[in-house]
């Protein structure tokens, strides 16, 4: 499970203080595939790294029963002067995961091909999100945060994104934004709506999806 505990969080943004999450009270449960929704800067991709601990809430505090992934889709937390090849040594040994093993499994499934090699500072933003993903898929985690990564790359790399990630929820958890409600309705069976800082929980998933586009109006 996911705990939230009184989690605040916010911007300043125009000499004005924007709260993104507000005093943020609330369980999410393991064992599900959650798909978080809500409208264009409420908030989502915010949550993500505040769930993965990729961002520090302003008060509060985040705890979970197992291991999270980074979001996905986020590709900032790379040291952008070593290789692909190189941060994911580095990941693999921070995680405790087989260095050579990990490093294989991501040279094959981002497709970066000399990039690979290459520093991370001359990745396009689609390469770093190949290498964020590859590298999330080689690690077990018992819960994934997924941020509209399988929207990457040519048809082919599209496919073979999803079958990946469908083998791995099968058991572990997972969080994922999308504004694909098909895609949405592949992967998740309940949902969550952020909204004016608030998260609110639907275990029927298509409730969840008739209340965020009724938002979304």
């Amino acid at each position: 499970m996911i705990v939230f505990q009184n989690v605040t969080k916010s911007f300043m943004v125009r000499g004005t203080r924007k709260v993104v999450i507000d005093n943020l009270d609330m369980t999410l449960p393991t064992g599900t595939s959650l798909a978080l929704l809500g409208r264009n800067g409420a908030g989502k991709s915010t949550l993500l790294q505040l769930i993965a601990g990729t961002m520090a809430p302003d008060r509060g505090e985040i705890l979970s029963d197992g291991t999270i992934s980074w979001p996905v889709g986020f590709g900032g937390s790379f040291h952008r002067e070593l290789t692909g090849a190189q941060n994911c040594r580095f990941i693999a040994r921070i995680y405790g995961v087989d260095t050579e093993g990990l490093q294989a499994f991501v040279e094959d499934f981002a497709e970066l091909g000399r990039h690979f090699h290459m520093p991370v500072r001359s990745y396009s933003s689609g390469m770093r999100s190949r290498l964020a993903f590859g590298i999330s898929m080689g690690i077990r985690f018992d819960t994934y945060l997924v941020d509209e990564v399988t929207a990457v790359g040519d048809a082919a790399f599209r496919r073979k994104s999803r079958a990946v990630f469908v083998e791995r929820v099968k058991n572990a958890s997972a969080i994922l934004v999308s504004h694909d409600m098909n895609q949405i309705r592949q992967f998740c069976n309940a949902g969550v709506v952020l909204e004016h800082g608030q998260l609110r929980y639907f275990e029927d998933l298509d409730e969840g999806i008739k209340f965020h586009e009724a938002l979304m109006r």
